[in-house]
């Protein structure tokens, strides 16, 4: 089982009180200790995961850093790679291959007993196996030195606020604060910090949860829902896993900053993108520079021609879509984003990567059919097989219709989910302009308001089910 959120408050209170009473070695060996007891809560045997990752890449990488012929130097990182992606095949998508293959036999009629694994898929192992494959590509293309500390790498592996669900931080970014002597965070950064773990709360209980029961009707039954109600659930769904996702990064870069560390941002208000192209240039954005980075680019990039170039955003926008899940509904949300990317290219349009500047008003249109794009993916990505997508899909026919389901509570519904985008919408925008509307520089009574309706909201809603964070099984 994984900490709740009364035990990790206070073992984090533990855990930093004893952290700044120490010097930096000290602090490194608290941070991979506490990393450690907090994977180990959920299941302790799968720490042996992470510490085989761990060592494996400390070890090539300081081989790779010693090493000066090219191919030997490839060999180190493909050695690597094997046991990375090995691990991650093994434990996440070894059935799924072998379902597959058996079900293909199966259609032309030979028969097949397949062997299958059935394992617990380890919680983040996505997360932390693509962080130490980041840092072995980067010594190997002698952009960073390899770490000399083992217990320094140890806890850029594990770090545990982003371990289970990033954001999947870099080695240029992480390693060197982890070097680093810490001085004691000021009021301000203590204040800062908190105030990031507060809205990661709100976008989290109050925004994802608050409209998760919504989600589950519809996606559990669809053919029990009428079109209009379909398409509430598809919105709902997209203020689920944005304010569970993004909550995640908030409270974790809030939690980072407590501990004199500094998180990357993950996400820059997606749902504001005026493009494809843009959508994934602020949303997960450790993930879409890492497909980028260590996929993209290597496959070619845009480099090699026009129809390559289409071929790489496809087949990165594939790989991506299975870095989600073991699923042909995530191969099919993946295909999906691939050809958003694909059409748009063919358009001619191109845009640096970076923020992307202020929507204005004439943007609008773009945003809302940016938006729509995106929903009709995620009912790929939230359905539980291809048939359930498919069913979804069907009821959209049903438009108008009062199917079993909807029921006397669909506007109120409706109203909710409607409640809990402009919450999102208002928390982007203030974000989005932080330079201008810095909350932590408001007037006391707003600042006071503003903090007490989160709270209140928390208390609200934190009675009712629990809802594990989405990203928790990737």
């Amino acid at each position: 089982m994984v900490f709740n959120s009364f035990e990790f408050f206070v073992f984090l209170a533990l855990v930093l009180v004893l952290y700044w009473g120490l010097k930096r070695r000290a602090q490194n060996l608290l941070l991979l200790a506490a990393s450690y007891v907090f994977y180990g809560w959920w299941d302790y045997r799968f720490l042996s995961l992470i510490a085989i990752s761990t060592v494996a890449d400390f070890l090539i990488a300081k081989r790779l850093g010693a090493t000066a012929a090219e191919s030997r130097r490839r060999r180190w990182l493909l050695a690597s790679l094997a046991v990375n992606l090995g691990i991650l095949g093994a434990f996440k998508y070894f059935d799924f291959f072998v379902d597959s293959a058996a079900g293909l036999l199966e259609s032309i009629g030979v028969s097949a007993n397949a062997p299958t694994l059935s394992v617990v898929l380890p919680i983040g192992i996505s997360f932390y196996t693509f962080q130490t494959i980041s840092y072995t590509f980067d010594v190997f293309r002698r952009r960073i030195e390899p770490e000399r500390s083992l217990v320094t790498f140890g806890v850029y592996v594990a770090f545990f606020p982003q371990l289970v669900a990033g954001p999947i931080e870099r080695a240029q970014h992480l390693l060197p604060q982890i070097q680093a002597e810490r001085v004691a965070p000021t009021l301000m950064k203590v204040w800062s910090g908190s105030w990031l773990i507060l809205t990661g709360l709100f976008k989290k209980v109050v925004l994802a949860d608050g409209v998760a029961a919504v989600v589950r009707t519809r996606f559990e039954s669809p053919d029990q829902h009428g079109g209009l109600s379909l398409l509430i659930g598809v919105y709902a769904f997209a203020i689920q896993i944005y304010g569970d996702f993004s909550g995640y990064s908030s409270i974790a870069r809030g939690v980072a900053r407590l501990f004199g560390i500094e998180l990357m941002r993950n996400f820059e208000q997606p749902y504001l993108a005026r493009n494809i192209s843009e959508f994934w240039r602020t949303w997960h954005i450790s993930l879409s520079t890492w497909l980028w980075d260590y996929l993209y680019v290597p496959l070619g990039g845009n480099r090699k021609g026009r129809r390559r170039t289409l071929i790489n955003l496809a087949l990165t926008m594939l790989i991506g879509g299975l870095w989600h899940g073991a699923a042909w509904t995530f191969v099919v949300w993946g295909a999906l984003h691939g050809t958003y990317l694909i059409v748009h290219r063919l358009r001619g349009a191109y845009e640096a990567r970076g923020r992307p500047p202020t929507p204005r008003l004439g943007d609008l249109w773009r945003i809302a059919v940016t938006f729509h794009l995106v929903g009709f993916a995620w009912i790929f990505f939230r359905a539980e097989s291809l048939g359930t997508a498919l069913d979804y899909l069907g009821g959209f026919l049903r438009l108008g219709s009062a199917a079993a389901g909807d029921g006397g509570s669909l506007a109120s519904q409706a109203a909710g989910v409607l409640v809990a985008m402009a919450a999102a919408f208002v928390l982007d925008w203030l974000d989005r302009n932080r330079v201008r509307y810095e909350p932590l520089t408001w007037n006391p009574v707003p600042l006071g308001i503003a903090a007490a309706g989160m709270v209140v909201g928390l208390l609200v809603f934190s009675g009712g089910t629990l809802v594990p964070f989405i990203y928790f099984q990737f």
